[in-house]
């Protein structure tokens, strides 16, 4: 049985995010909260969050907690928004604003 959350259209980089889930994959679920907490990332907010989500997906389910771990966790470009920057001469340089679709899954160990 498996419990999932899904982010989308995060206003951060999927690069930054991706650093991040790195250091929680095939985590415990308390253990990746604990590292996303002190973590001086900004993309450990928005995760912190989907976590708590995914935890409270799995309570729903009825599965223990205490078995939960992070079995999956991605991150895929979203749509990317394109500004306009002046320079000088009368030029435009183009500023790409990413954004990020994340999902993470939880699943109970099996001791």
């Amino acid at each position: 049985m498996e419990a999932r959350a899904t982010l989308k259209f995060a206003r951060i980089s999927p690069r930054k995010v991706k650093i991040v889930l790195d250091l929680i994959r095939n985590q415990d679920a308390e253990k990746a909260m604990a590292i996303l907490k002190f973590t001086p990332k900004s993309a450990c907010e928005y995760l912190e969050k989907l976590l708590h989500s995914a935890m409270a997906n799995a309570e729903e389910k009825s599965m223990d907690m205490s078995k939960l771990y992070v079995a999956e966790c991605l991150v895929c470009p979203g749509p990317t928004l394109k500004r306009i920057r002046a320079k000088d001469h009368g030029r435009a340089h183009r500023i790409l604003k990413r954004t990020s679709h994340v999902t993470i899954v939880l699943k109970e160990r099996e001791n």
